[in-house]
């Protein structure tokens, strides 16, 4: 199954199926499997959405991307099977963060709600750094609603 992924405004948008993995003996998403979804959501959006080389920033640039605050509302369970909807906007630009705000649906159905704040991090030194120019230039016009990923060519 291909992973549907798009961008409306300033929501970067990415369908999920449910899998057996994910879930709990009820067949239910048990609830850490949706912070790594967080984290599969990230990669896709600097991949698919940024049209950025998200392990190049890991590798080459030697960048991590840690989660140091998270705030989330589970509201109704996602079962197995089910295509769930994440959509990922950028509440906040900060000069080594970014507060994003993540939402999850099915069929229009909000099945949870989280925030929660990265950090750019130099992985060599082991301590938060700004945000190079390469990734806040797309980062603000995404965060404005004017990322036109027609015009942005992947990194390899």
């Amino acid at each position: 199954m291909s992973q549907n992924c798009r961008i409306l405004g300033n929501t970067f948008y990415s369908d999920k199926l449910v899998r057996f993995s994910h879930c709990d003996p009820a067949g239910i998403v048990f609830y850490p499997q949706y912070f790594i979804m967080f984290n599969g959501l990230v990669e896709d959006w600097f991949n698919q959405g940024l049209c950025l080389n998200y392990a190049g920033y890991i590798t080459g640039h030697k960048l991590g991307f840690p989660i140091v605050n998270l705030n989330c509302d589970f509201i109704a369970p996602s079962k197995i099977g089910e295509i769930i909807t994440l959509g990922l906007r950028i509440e906040k630009l900060g000069r080594s963060s970014m507060a994003i705000a993540v939402d999850c649906s099915y069929k229009k159905e909000t099945r949870l709600r989280a925030r929660f704040v990265l950090v750019t991090m130099d992985l060599e030194a082991q301590r938060a750094c700004p945000i190079p120019d390469d990734l806040r230039v797309p980062m603000q016009a995404f965060l404005e609603g004017q990322l036109d990923i027609n015009n942005h060519r992947r990194d390899s």
